[in-house]
């Protein structure tokens, strides 16, 4: 799928976005730096509560399709426009990060064990 059916579908508010027609192979969630390094895959949405500017670098590292900061925590601006200079795509939602992985879920995205 790709991000642009996402953004539809649950409603996420583009805090950056310069490629929505990319495609996303998967999900993963978490808060801790370390563990998404070691665990998320390229191609990616990463689900995290942190809205500070070291998830845009990490999800530079490991080329992921992009982030959503959930539970209506909004990035500080240098976090977005550090996103939007990286070219990655930055995303927020009311949403609880539960509720955004269930319907990632639904919508077809598997974890790094199906992707």
């Amino acid at each position: 799928m790709k991000l642009a059916d996402v953004v539809r579908e649950l409603e996420l508010e583009v805090l950056a976005g310069p490629d929505l027609e990319r495609e996303v192979t998967g999900g993963y969630v978490s808060d801790l730096l370390s563990v998404v390094m070691a665990r998320a895959k390229a191609g990616q949405l990463w689900i995290t509560l942190q809205g500070h500017q070291n998830i845009v670098a990490v999800a530079v590292l490991l080329e992921l399709a992009g982030v959503i900061v959930a539970g209506g925590i909004e990035p500080d601006q240098e976090t977005r426009e550090k996103a939007e200079e990286e070219g990655i795509n930055l995303f927020t939602t009311s949403l609880p990060v539960f509720e955004v992985a269930g319907r990632l879920y639904r919508l077809g995205a598997r974890g790094i064990d199906h992707a």
